[in-house]
């Protein structure tokens, strides 16, 4: 009896200890990750124990739950490239970090702009072999001088513009700057030293470095580059794979757009969710490449355009459109305006799901756009007359991405110039319904293109009429 008693009482005390395990779990809940949580291995587990999952030093897994297995911090998670789930150990992981956006973060801390050559050389103090930096040339405007240190001399290097290229040698050619300093600190070619050490701007920072330290700088060497998928204004698209993988890599070969672009990339490493189209990390070459999920049916205005009413019924359509929408709930909830809200900017993917893509406007200072660039058509009155954006103002953008997807990838205002968009929209006009589109969703639209931006809908609300909505045309397809 005494033997039983005595493990009885043992029993009661590891009980007592697990639950205080889990309560000390619960209660504090900044010390774990919650599920959707992305993490990056610091170290090899090549040789998983049964239940563990197989990774390499560098892969991003993602977080499904927390395992309490005697206190230790062990997760459930999924190796996002191979997709197998298993168990992980915390103290063998770091959380992704987002990005911050900051001004000083460059992708040429190296780039001194218009100094002189005595100035470069005073920067380049004290000399060591293969210290650099570039800058602007003062006596061949529209050039460069590459300045490098050598056996205690600075050497300054003509880099020439030519042709939309950059040259030293005519010989070796460079699309920008970015790719010319990657070449050469690989390979000494004409100069007389590899560059091996940036000399840093006083006040800026290297994004190479934030981009590497937050696990956003992902491997070249692990990067195939298939068929170019499309062209834009800013670079070329491509189908890759990464690591296994199937990807689309979006190619930035001006060092001025892939400076503007990282803004982009910011706001992106800060954002998750299924209606977003994913970030995976971004690559210093050739300019900048960003790498993003694989979108396979393309944009949402070509998708619903080259399958047709005989393709696509109310109820598909009203999925799409509320796809668009739970994406944009999010967006408001992170206090995010997207600006640039259109057809055109959602991909479909291989299962059908709708994603919003494009942020390259979404973390623009207002006062700072471009009015002429802005798309007029899909703009709302306020943010085109007085740069007044809003989630309330992408209400407004989104009501016109309904009648894209309702008229089945029709251009909105058809045969209208954008001036008389702009004053027609200002007197009052608003489209007419799309051929066939339902009343109830007609008025959703309708409510969108209020001219007081307080009386347009939230994406919460929003979101509740599309389900009424989507759940009337189920109802009347299965009756």
């Amino acid at each position: 009896m005494h033997a039983l008693a005595h493990f009885s009482k043992i029993w009661r005390y590891e009980e007592k200890m697990y639950w205080r395990i889990v309560e000390e779990k619960c209660l504090n809940l900044e010390k774990t990750w919650p599920p959707g949580t992305h993490c990056v291995a610091k170290s090899d587990n090549t040789k998983p124990k049964p239940n563990e999952i197989f990774y390499r030093k560098g892969d991003i897994l993602t977080i499904l739950d927390l395992e309490l297995l005697m206190g230790k911090d062990i997760y459930r998670a999924k190796h996002n490239r191979t997709g197998e789930e298993g168990l992980i150990f915390a103290s063998n992981m770091r959380e992704r970090e987002a990005l911050r956006v900051d001004p000083s973060l460059s992708l040429m801390p190296w780039f001194h702009g218009k100094i002189s050559g005595p100035d470069a050389v005073s920067k380049l103090r004290p000399m060591e072999d293969g210290l650099f930096l570039v800058r602007e040339s003062i006596r061949h405007p529209g050039d460069y001088v590459l300045c490098v240190s050598f056996k205690q001399e600075v050497l300054h290097y003509h880099v020439i513009y030519q042709e939309s290229k950059l040259t030293i040698d005519k010989a070796q050619y460079f699309y920008n700057l970015i790719d010319m300093v990657e070449y050469y600190s690989k390979n000494k070619g004409i100069i007389a030293t590899t560059l091996q050490k940036p000399k840093d701007k006083e006040g800026t920072k290297s994004a190479a470095l934030q981009l590497s330290k937050t696990g956003w700088l992902l491997d070249l060497s692990k990067l195939t580059l298939g068929e170019n998928i499309g062209c834009g204004e800013f670079g070329d698209v491509f189908q890759g794979e990464y690591m296994g993988r199937k990807v689309a890599v979006k190619n930035i070969k001006s060092d001025v757009t892939a400076q503007a672009f990282l803004d982009e990339t910011s706001v992106m490493t800060n954002l998750q969710h299924k209606n977003l189209v994913q970030l995976l990390g971004v690559i210093l070459h050739n300019g900048l490449y960003i790498v993003t999920e694989f979108m396979a049916k393309g944009n949402l205005v070509n998708y619903v355009r080259s399958r047709g009413r005989s393709a696509l019924k109310t109820v598909e359509l009203l999925k799409y459109a509320l796809d668009v929408c739970e994406g944009m709930e999010y967006l408001e909830s992170k206090k995010l305006v997207h600006r640039d809200l259109a057809a055109r900017n959602i991909l479909i993917s291989e299962d059908s799901v709708a994603k919003i893509s494009d942020f390259g406007l979404a973390m623009a200072d207002c006062q700072n756009i471009d009015i002429a660039k802005l798309p007029v058509k899909w703009t709302a009155p306020e943010a085109l007359n007085n740069k007044k954006f809003s989630p309330r103002s992408d209400v407004w953008s989104y009501g016109v991405l309904l009648w894209e997807i309702f008229s089945f990838g029709r251009q909105p205002y058809p045969k209208m110039t954008l001036k008389e968009v702009k004053e027609k929209v200002e007197e009052g006009y608003r489209m007419e319904p799309p051929e066939n589109c339902p009343s109830d969703i007609y008025a959703i639209m309708r409510i969108c293109w209020e001219k007081d931006p307080k009386l347009r809908p939230s994406f919460p609300k929003l979101k509740e009429r599309l389900l009424a909505e989507l759940d009337k045309q189920v109802s009347a397809k299965e009756s």
